[in-house]
């Protein structure tokens, strides 16, 4: 890998930037980036670069705190992959891609008892083994854990592994565009967080990990500058087609606070992990009725997060909530030292604010929590747009119309075991990037944004954010019409207006991070919104209350391209066939009885 410091100028103003060649360009430094990384490794691929936007080891996944599922059986012989498909495939309401499903689900066995190999600090049974917890809506105990920190774990394990290789990376940078000709993908653009200077990397191969786009909602559980829709947006932009966007999941469990409070304030829609559920915690209302016995009498607080939030979302809204919009989350009935074991991180947030839950309950309330949609992409993770990959939550097709808690990690590393696998077949060392596309993509775009830091304007963009997720919230939150989604869209339209007129400093100053991810928010919110008109139906996650039914001729999925006059232009491809094993499964009607853990 080779770096030259590049400096032209012209009519254009075209600032100076340093130029990097590699082999693999990875964006994105969570899981599924450094096990992408690590596969190429093992296979030989040296000349590997991965970013992060933030300092190394510093991402999303480690909000990741429930589990991560496998096939272990270590409580529960009998189950195998194909269940664990069948679960995956009911609860994405039969619009999941099969043959991804079976990816994840055959691997990772092997995946987890990989992870074990490499360090990671896996809960255990008396007899040592990896232990395993129940979770939402699947059959059986799959979901592996390291206490209620599963994700913190699992990335400092790979990050361990990764610098064990010697793998290179780079901290805050920031990808603005994907260098493409609307057929191949090149490399990337991007610029320096703290320097504010620019990059062009030209690269045989590009991996998107960067996350998906929950937080173009006011109420998420990432943080503000994660999972703003940057890793579709990105490949949007380039050419290839996105996939599922209207399937956005709200997590039945966010922090439900006093938002005049200081100390409450910033944990607002912060996640309350499913653990809490898995390992008992009740949900009631104010009058005191566990109120899952009406929504979901088998299996109670362990049904799918859809049908939780959805119950949840109705408590409140018929006035069975509490002060501050949500209802109580219940494990008082274990005691302190069970909780302190099996979900410290939790007990000591709470316990900080001073609420001990081994002895009081918490207020919770659904909050945006992951998009189940993305980049369509092929059996190995590849979109449309040739050397251009997408896996993690950057990618659809996986969870369909609802995600299984415990599978978002599960498919970070299966997917890139098996996108690594792919490049390391295919490439050839660093890519001959044109001059074309260095004078007609890369210099106009480098132009543009020096151009755009330090511009005046009328808006600020904090407030513009603002407004967004507000939209977002009110017009293709939990429950959807079409009336409130043409609103929402109309609305957008005046959104963007305002974006063309904000405020923006220079090149190292937030408000120029946050007005590109205005950018990539903007995309998500189109794609969500105008997926979900045109799905006239009830689905998963995605419920209308016009059309409240799942319709069978809907059993198709929607994908988005770039249309050259006006909006998205949208079309829907079918679904195919489960195999004979997963169906097998399916057709056995494996469910789990709650009851059994009382």
């Amino acid at each position: 890998m080779k770096t030259d410091q590049e400096a032209t100028s012209d009519s254009r103003q075209i600032p100076a930037y340093d130029r990097v060649d590699v082999s693999v360009l990875i964006i994105g430094a969570g899981a599924a980036g450094a096990r992408t990384a690590i596969e190429l490794a093992d296979r030989g691929v040296d000349d590997v670069l991965v970013l992060g936007k933030r300092g190394h080891g510093d991402a999303h996944t480690t909000w990741a705190r429930g589990g991560i599922n496998g096939a272990l059986g270590t409580h529960d012989p009998e189950d195998n992959w194909a269940i664990h498909a069948a679960d995956t495939i009911n609860e994405g309401h039969f619009v999941n891609d099969p043959e991804k499903v079976e990816t994840v689900t055959k691997q990772m066995p092997d995946r987890l008892r990989e992870l074990d190999e490499w360090g990671m600090a896996f809960s255990r049974t008396d007899d040592g083994e990896i232990d395993q917890r129940y979770f939402g809506a699947q059959s059986f105990r799959r979901t592996a854990f390291a206490g209620d920190h599963t994700g913190e774990s699992m990335l400092n394990t790979l990050v361990a592994k990764a610098q064990e290789l010697n793998i290179p990376y780079r901290e805050n940078v920031m990808i603005t565009k994907i260098l493409s000709d609307g057929t191949r993908a090149y490399g990337a653009v991007g610029f320096d967080m703290d320097t504010g200077e620019f990059v062009l990397f030209n690269a045989g191969c590009v991996v998107l990990a960067a996350g998906g786009y929950a937080a173009i909602y006011n109420r998420h559980t990432s943080r503000d500058d994660e999972n703003n829709g940057d890793g579709p947006a990105l490949a949007y932009d380039a050419g290839a087609t996105l996939m599922d966007m209207e399937f956005v999941q709200f997590h039945p469990t966010g922090m439900a606070v006093d938002e005049s409070d200081p100390d409450w304030e910033p944990w607002s829609g912060r996640l309350v992990t499913e653990a809490v559920r898995g390992e008992g915690g009740r949900l009631y209302n104010t009058n005191g009725e566990r109120f899952m016995k009406r929504y979901s009498p088998d299996q109670m607080e362990l049904d799918a997060r859809d049908v939780v939030a959805r119950a949840i979302a109705k408590e409140i809204s018929e006035g069975r909530g509490t002060e501050n919009g949500g209802v109580y989350l219940d494990i008082s009935h274990r005691d302190a030292e069970f909780i302190a074991e099996r979900l410290p991180r939790m007990y000591d947030r709470f316990l900080e604010l001073g609420v001990d839950m081994a002895a009081e309950p918490v207020e919770v309330a659904p909050t945006a929590h992951y998009g189940m949609g993305g980049v369509r992409v092929d059996a190995y993770g590849e979109s449309d747009i040739s050397g251009l990959f997408a896996i993690g939550e950057t990618m659809a097709g996986v969870h369909g119309a609802n995600r299984l808690g415990g599978n978002s990690l599960a498919e970070t590393v299966a997917y890139g075991v098996v996108a690594g696998e792919r490049i390391a077949d295919r490439i050839d060392g660093p890519g001959g990037l044109p001059e074309e596309i260095i004078n007609s993509v890369f210099e106009p775009h480098v132009a543009d944004l020096a151009a755009t830091a330090g511009r005046s304007g009328t808006y600020d963009v904090d407030s513009v954010l603002a407004e967004l997720r507000e939209l977002m919230w009110n017009h293709a939150g939990i429950l959807r019409t079409e009336e409130s989604i043409q609103a929402g869209l109309d609305q957008l339209d005046t959104l963007r207006e305002k974006a063309a007129d904000i405020r923006i400093g220079d090149g190292t100053d937030e408000s120029f991070e946050l007005a590109i991810d205005l950018g990539f928010m903007l995309t998500a919110a189109e794609s969500v919104l105008s997926g979900a008109l045109e799905r006239t139906e009830s689905r998963g996650a995605h419920y209308r209350s016009d059309y409240p039914d799942v319709d069978d001729d809907w059993q198709r999925n929607i994908c988005f391209e770039r249309a050259d006059i006006g909006r998205m232009r949208l079309s829907t491809a079918s679904v195919a066939p489960p195999s004979k094993a997963v169906q097998s499964a399916l057709d056995s009607g494996y469910e789990l009885d709650y009851h059994q853990l009382e």
